[in-house]
């Protein structure tokens, strides 16, 4: 068992039981989730367990002698507290998905967006612009700064894991089981793409690619153009692998509520 900072024996004390999937946020001396915490009587159970490591967007439910309690929760001297993981899959914000993504997830929102998910992302988007976007357009946000998901008027994020662009992906799948809608989707832009015909874009596109493809698509808001291309066997596999992960969602009609 271990305690967090330095406070003397006598100081008021709260258990923290820490789930397993959890136990990367802890500091590596609490990394076996037993942590005997001080605490100063008025600090709600949400700081304490954040100080701890533990962002809350990571916590699910919070147990207090078996029974369920909010951050809220003013903690007692000898309380036991079970920190809970989310339950994956964790439900959206309600309406079509949209995520938003931190400047260290570049080949994650590239991959969102081939899956036809609506994926904001800017490499040179600050915190503070990240937090106002996240709650102006209601996205979820999306960051490996453990940080940034202490901010408390974040109202909705997720820690990625994973270091390789498939890893994240799969997470972001697992944890949010999103209806997909492949190739939809500008890679580059985030716009909405369109069946194009290929007299419009013909004086843009290379000898080869003229002869040998006769369909395109393009991206009304950045004007790219799309076609199946020698790496489109590869973009198959990703999408392939993601689509026999996804579970669709539907209403209690039965109605599939895929795009």
């Amino acid at each position: 068992m271990c305690r967090v900072g330095r406070h003397p024996v006598t100081a008021p004390t709260v258990r923290l039981l820490v789930d397993d999937p959890l136990r990367m946020f802890l500091r590596s001396r609490n990394r076996g989730g037993d942590l005997l915490v001080a605490h100063d009587g008025t600090s709600s159970l949400g700081h304490l367990v954040q100080s701890a490591g533990v962002p809350l967007p990571e916590v699910g439910r919070l147990l207090v002698g078996g029974t369920e309690v909010a951050p809220s929760y003013r903690p007692r001297h000898g309380d036991v507290v079970r920190v809970e993981a989310v339950t994956r899959p964790q439900p959206l914000p309600p309406g079509p998905p949209r995520f938003l993504l931190d400047v260290h997830l570049g080949t994650l929102a590239r991959r969102l967006r081939l899956l036809g998910l609506d994926t904001a992302y800017d490499s040179g988007a600050h915190d503070d612009e990240l937090v106002r976007a996240a709650v102006a357009e209601g996205r979820v946000l999306l960051t490996k700064d453990r940080g940034l998901l202490r901010r408390r008027d974040l109202p909705h994020a997720a820690y990625v894991r994973g270091t390789r662009g498939d890893d994240q992906l799969s997470d972001v799948l697992d944890r949010f089981a999103p209806p997909l809608a492949p190739y939809t989707r500008c890679t580059a832009c985030n716009g909405i793409l369109r069946a194009v015909a290929k007299a419009d874009i013909a004086a843009r596109l290379e000898p080869g690619t003229a002869r040998n493809f006769q369909e395109f698509a393009q991206c009304p808001a950045c004007e790219r153009v799309f076609w199946r291309g020698a790496h489109a066997r590869r973009l198959d596999v990703v999408v392939g692998a993601a689509v026999r992960r996804a579970s669709p969602r539907t209403d209690p009609g039965g109605r599939d509520d895929r795009p």
